[in-house]
């Protein structure tokens, strides 16, 4: 009797779903966003940067497989989504080598040499976006909106000025490509709801956290107007919903996945309220997912049979 068996560590669940289908679904769910950034920032030829950012990311994937003797593994749109969220990530004035730099930072120094995707520690796409804001931080803070350079609206609250939360909700606004729509992304965002890639545990505590904490420190209390554009700034809702719900670099356990919403709302609001940037979602994602071992250590469920309390 000659018969091969494949042996592979738990857990041992079947489903039909792929790695190839979640990324193409979340490729799917971005491009209501990626399609009003581009014509929102029209003028400044923002499809380029995003074809450019996408484009590289699956050349540099490619090329460094092959390179390595690896299996080619671009066709399950992992690549594609670490460009594509770059890109969403990036000001549509930021010139095309320094986004085709970030994603080949994204991909091999974040992705690859950590053992390709399942192994990165941190979200590729916001690595690479900290990466470039270090090295390139008046090209990655310059915004236009409409040919007219300013601050963004966060950056306007941050200093005490009225803003428009009408324009913010719909994305007339100046800020990277991706982020100025909340409707887009939230169009994006029900679709994976829907689709059942993501649910609501980590964006929701995480939005949570985020309303009390500026409430209680914000100055302004229950400000309706106040915590929208709050919301509604920067880069919290694609961050929420697209980047902190990464399977790779957040929790498994249903108590961690809390812990860790409660994490990035605290982080955010701390660093919005009374860092030195009005923005602080990248930054607060990335310091979670490195939180994220010590968070399933302690969040992990005992065995059946062991550890029972006495």
């Amino acid at each position: 009797m000659n018969e091969n068996y494949n042996i592979s560590s738990s857990p041992h669940i079947r489903d039909k779903a792929t790695t190839s289908n979640i990324m193409l679904y979340v490729v799917i769910a971005l491009l209501p966003a990626t399609i009003f950034g581009i014509y929102n920032f029209r003028h400044e030829n923002a499809w380029l940067l995003v074809a450019v950012t996408t484009g590289t990311a699956v050349l540099t994937e490619y090329l460094y497989e092959r390179l390595m003797h690896k299996p080619i593994t671009i066709k399950d749109f992992s690549a594609v989504v670490t460009g594509l969220l770059l890109a969403l990530n990036l000001p549509p004035t930021l010139p095309l080598w320094m986004g085709a730099l970030g994603s080949v930072f994204a991909i091999i120094v974040v992705k690859q040499l950590f053992g390709g995707l399942g192994q990165n520690f941190m979200n590729p796409a916001l690595g690479a976006r900290c990466f470039l804001l270090i090295s390139f931080t008046g090209r990655m803070t310059y915004f236009v909106y409409d040919g007219v350079t300013g601050a963004t609206p966060l950056a306007q609250l941050k200093a005490g000025e009225a803003v428009n939360t009408m324009d913010m909700l719909m994305g007339n606004i100046r800020g990277t490509i991706g982020e100025t729509s909340v409707l887009a992304i939230m169009i994006g965002a029900m679709f994976l709801l829907l689709m059942g890639i993501i649910d609501l545990r980590i964006p929701g505590t995480y939005l949570v956290t985020f309303v009390i904490f500026i409430t209680i420190f914000g100055g302004h209390g229950l400000d309706p107007q106040y915590i929208t554009a709050h919301l509604c700034g920067g880069g919290l809702m694609l961050g929420a919903w697209f980047m902190a719900t990464d399977y790779v670099t957040s929790p498994i356990t249903k108590r961690g996945q809390i812990v860790y919403g409660v994490c990035l709302g605290l982080l955010t609001g701390l660093f919005r309220l009374f860092g030195g940037s009005a923005e602080g979602v990248s930054y607060a994602i990335i310091i979670s997912n490195l939180l994220v071992p010590l968070i399933e250590k302690v969040t992990l469920p005992k065995p059946f049979g062991k550890g029972g309390e006495k």
